[in-house]
């Protein structure tokens, strides 16, 4: 099994055994086939893409903007994947990056940081945020889909106020020194003229693929991972098998917030400014890649490798009928088809596990 595709393990730890054992999920971790079949379409799409248009295959024009996008959704899909992974959901996954972006943007402008003080301390209030989030999950017993909900309304109203107050123009438009490089330069450019990497890879995917290793590590490697996809596959074996349920919905809704806040500094960075509505688009997508990837809405199996895929998919075909013309409205109904179908394909491939698990025992 690869160590970026995971779902609640045989043995999570002694001190997991007993009842979790009665909820065991077997062949539910996305397999090594379904990633090919991702990485096979998304292979036709760009031949097919690249043969109607042949400035799909522009470096500057069409490839880099791409990766950059793909970078920053695949970040949101891991924001996503974090609550996914113990069966919960945010719906203010983008108001959460505002927030933290809104952070940052006061550092920035007001307070005077360099680029990456400016980042910690979006990450710290994301993370906070989130957390107070989980929290009221677990004090209040309410489900996460509303709980999110109205914190998203709540954000909304906060961050709209707070730049009313403190911007001009409804924007930190400070710029640290480095902000530029990172939108507009390549991993290329990183060794002062050298060839060390592709002129159309984006330096901005640096942030996703350090997203993607954490958050695989912290899946494969550690107990608090383990332990957040056993309570996604059934918290009350969980908690009868000792495990801190209640934090780990903390921790899991504090990472979702640090990986919003990650995401919302990339597209401000994209942007070159901070604004109000950022993070605005990002609640489909923060669905669409890790589900398409394999992460099951229900809970106690995620793959990071797959949201890549997942968001790589999603991008290529939105970039490839936008420069076919497609207009914005029918892109959105193929979007939301894309999503319709994924969300049914976890239903099916659901009930086909529970039904082999039901046989085999």
């Amino acid at each position: 099994m690869s160590a970026m595709e995971l779902r609640e393990p045989d043995h999570v730890d002694e001190a997991v055994s007993g009842p979790a054992k009665a909820v065991r999920r077997f062949g539910r971790t996305p397999g090594f086939a379904q990633r090919v079949g991702l990485l096979l379409v998304i292979t036709i799409l760009v031949l097919f893409f690249g043969s109607a248009r042949s400035a799909f295959y522009s470096q500057q024009l069409s490839v880099f903007p791409l990766l950059r996008d793909i970078a920053t959704l695949t970040v949101v899909g891991l924001a996503q994947l974090a609550v996914l992974s113990i069966g919960h959901m945010n719906l203010a996954v983008g108001r959460m990056a505002a927030f933290s972006a809104m952070f940052m943007g006061l550092a920035y402008q007001d307070w005077h940081l360099p680029l990456y003080a400016g980042l910690l301390v979006g990450l710290l209030a994301g993370a906070a945020i989130g957390a107070l989030t989980g929290w009221i999950i677990t004090v209040t017993g309410v489900n996460s889909f509303v709980v999110t909900l109205a914190m998203d309304f709540v954000l909304l109203g906060l961050v709209s106020l707070v730049y009313s107050q403190f911007t001009t123009a409804a924007a930190f438009t400070a710029k640290p020194a480095g902000m530029d490089q990172l939108r507009n330069l390549s991993l290329g450019d990183l060794c002062a003229g050298q060839v060390c990497g592709s002129p159309a890879v984006p330096q901005l995917m640096l942030f996703a693929l350090a997203a993607m290793g954490i958050v695989g590590y912290l899946y494969s490697r550690t107990r608090v991972g383990r332990e957040l996809l056993l309570v996604g596959s059934n918290v009350t074996a969980a908690q009868l098998s000792g495990i801190p349920a209640s934090r780990r919905i903390v921790t899991a809704h504090a990472m979702s917030g640090a990986l919003a806040a990650l995401a919302g500094f990339m597209l401000a960075v994209t942007a070159g400014s901070f604004t109000a509505d950022i993070g605005g688009d990002f609640m489909i997508p923060s669905f669409l890649g890790p589900v398409l990837g394999g992460t099951l809405l229900a809970g106690g199996a995620v793959s990071v490798v797959g949201t890549l895929l997942g968001t790589s998919l999603v991008q290529v075909i939105r970039q490839g009928l936008t420069m076919m013309g497609i207009g914005l409205e029918s892109l959105n109904i193929y979007l939301g088809v894309i999503l319709l179908v994924a969300l049914s394909t976890d239903r099916v491939r659901d009930a086909i596990s529970t039904r082999r698990t039901v046989a085999s025992s």
